[in-house]
C-alpha cells in the first residue's frame, strides 16, 4: 500500500504587516496538528507585492495558499491564483481587512485564523474582473475582490498619508476624504451594465462592489453578495452640503445601522435611487470617460483610465472560512 503523500501551504506574507516568528510558530503547530508538510515560505516585497511569489508556489503543487497581509496583497495572490484550483486562506494582517470583514472572520485572532486555513472548509465566492485602458490604449487586466472605483473613492486613496494610515489606521482616512471633497472635478462617462442601452451620467463617485462591508460600522452597498453572479454599481452626485449629509445619512445609518437586521430592512422599505445616490447591479460593466481618471482596486491606486469593463467571474475563488455548525 502506497502511503498518501502530506498536503503542503503556501504562505505568501508582507514582512511590513506580519511579526514572522509569531506567524510561522502558528503555521508550523497547526500543520504539524492536521498531519500537514512543512509549509513553504514566500515573501512579499514592493517589486512583487504578491502576483509572482503566488506563481512561484503554485509551480510547486501546493494544496492551499495562506496570504497574511493587507488588502493590496489578498488582492495580488487572489489575482495569481486565478484558473487554479487552490483555495486561499486569509491571516488578516492590514488595516482594512475588506474580504475578511465581509466574508464575517476573525480579524485579530491569529491564531484562530491559522487554525481555520487548516482545519476549515471552501466558500466559493465571486471574482471581479477588470480590463483597464490607459491614455496610451495600452491595455492591463486584474482581479479585484472588494471594489474598483473611481471618483472621491479613488481621490480619497490617493490623497491618504501612507504614514498617518500605518499609525491612526482607517482614521487617516478621514483627512484624505476632506481632501478629495475639495475636488470640484466631476467623472463624466458613458457607460452601460450589461446588454442595456448605453447611458451618460455625470457623478462625483463611481464604486464597482462584489461586496460592500468597511470598517467603522459602513455598508456602502447593503444588498451586496459575494457569490451571487453579481455586482452592485454605486454612483453618486450629492447637490451641496445638504447633499452630502444625505448620502452619508443613509450609508452610514440606513445602510450601516438599520439595514443589518430584517425588521431594520422591513421598516427601511426598497432601496430606492435618487439624485444623489443611486444603485444598479449587473454581471458586466463598461464605461469611458471624457478625461483619464484615477481607478482603484480593493484600496489601492491603479492609476489613471480612460475607459474599463468589469464583470464578474461566478464563484471561481475558493476561500478557506470556519466550519459552518448546523
Amino acid at each position: 500500500m502506497n502511503a498518501v503523500t502530506p498536503q503542503t501551504a503556501a504562505v505568501i506574507f508582507n514582512p511590513v504587516k506580519v511579526d514572522l516568528d509569531v506567524l510561522k510558530g502558528a503555521v508550523n503547530a497547526e500543520a504539524a496538528a492536521a498531519g500537514w508538510a512543512e509549509s513553504v515560505w514566500f515573501e512579499t516585497s514592493v517589486d512583487d507585492v504578491g502576483q509572482g511569489v503566488t506563481a512561484e508556489a503554485l509551480q510547486l503543487g501546493v494544496d492551499l495558499v495562506i496570504v497574511a497581509g493587507g488588502d493590496g496583497t489578498v488582492r495580488a495572490v487572489v489575482e495569481a491564483v486565478c484558473g487554479h484550483d487552490v483555495p486561499v486562506a486569509l491571516v488578516p494582517s492590514g488595516t482594512g481587512n475588506l474580504l475578511a470583514r465581509n466574508l464575517k472572520m476573525t480579524l485579530n485572532n491569529l491564531p484562530e485564523s491559522v487554525r481555520i486555513a487548516f482545519s476549515g472548509e471552501d466558500r466559493a465566492i465571486d471574482l471581479g474582473m477588470i480590463r483597464i485602458e490607459r491614455e496610451d490604449k495600452s491595455r492591463d487586466e486584474h482581479a479585484f475582490v472588494v471594489m474598483a472605483g473611481l471618483g472621491l473613492d479613488a481621490k480619497m486613496i490617493t490623497n491618504t498619508d501612507e504614514d498617518l494610515k500605518k499609525k491612526a489606521g482607517w482614521a487617516a482616512y478621514v483627512q484624505a476624504i476632506a481632501t478629495s471633497l475639495r475636488d470640484p472635478d466631476e467623472l463624466h462617462l458613458r457607460f452601460k451594465i450589461n446588454d442595456d442601452a448605453a447611458k451618460r451620467a455625470t457623478v462625483h463617485t463611481l464604486i464597482i462592489g462584489n461586496c460592500g462591508s468597511l470598517p467603522a460600522n459602513i455598508l456602502l452597498m447593503p444588498e451586496a453578495v459575494l457569490d451571487d453572479g453579481l455586482f452592485d454599481v454605486m454612483m453618486t452626485r450629492p447637490g451641496g452640503v445638504l447633499g452630502w449629509i444625505r448620502v452619508w445619512v443613509k450609508v452610514a445609518w440606513t445602510n450601516g445601522i438599520v439595514r443589518r437586521t430584517k425588521a431594520g430592512r422591513a421598516l427601511a422599505g426598497e432601496r430606492k435611487n435618487d439624485g444623489d445616490l443611486r444603485y444598479e447591479t449587473g454581471s458586466q460593466f463598461t464605461a469611458r470617460f471624457s478625461r483619464p481618471e484615477e481607478i482603484e482596486l480593493d484600496g489601492d491606486g491603479f492609476g489613471k483610465a480612460i475607459a474599463f469593463k468589469a464583470w464578474i467571474e461566478p464563484r471561481t475563488l475558493r476561500v478557506r472560512t470556519s466550519v459552518t455548525k448546523d
